[in-house]
């Protein structure tokens, strides 16, 4: 049976634990009082939710505000983490996968996203392999009169019932 008390709960227990932690001034904390602390909440919420109310409609919300609120909180603190478009794109991708395994629905979608976050993450990398491959396929481009004899004369003298 599914609660609909276990997302209000966690988010108020959440809400709570996060606005006392900032009236007490402790500075150990001091970088999560921001609001994606605030969006990690509710996407916790949402996962639990999901996972522990099989309430499994809620694994894309949950996944999507956690990862933005884990992204935004990493990517100013993490040299290696990527600062671009691609990041939400790929969280939105994982929101829709793991969301596929539960239910059977969103696959075409989280591949779809998978492939857009890894076009525009990896943009530069791609762009020089194809720039790579174009300047090769123009050599070939210059001999493709000759591949046609080739194949003309195999037909004609190799090729034999």
């Amino acid at each position: 049976m599914k609660s609909q008390n276990t997302i209000p709960g966690i988010i108020l227990i959440g809400f709570g634990v996060y606005y006392y932690l900032q009236q007490t001034n402790i500075i150990l904390f001091d970088q999560f009082y921001t609001w994606p602390t605030l969006m990690l909440i509710v996407g916790l919420a949402f996962l639990v939710q999901a996972y522990r109310g099989n309430d499994y409609d809620s694994i894309l919300p949950g996944v999507i505000l956690f990862g933005f609120g884990i992204h935004l909180h990493i990517v100013g603190r993490l040299s290696i983490w990527p600062d671009h478009l691609g990041a939400f794109i790929l969280i939105i991708a994982l929101a829709f996968l793991l969301r596929y395994q539960k239910t059977g629905t969103g696959l075409f979608h989280g591949i779809l996203f998978l492939i857009l976050a890894a076009l525009l993450l990896f943009y530069e990398q791609i762009s020089n392999w194809l720039a790579t491959l174009e300047t090769g396929l123009a050599v070939v481009w210059k001999f493709w009169p000759i591949a046609l004899i080739l194949i003309g004369i195999y037909l004609l003298f190799f090729k034999r019932k």
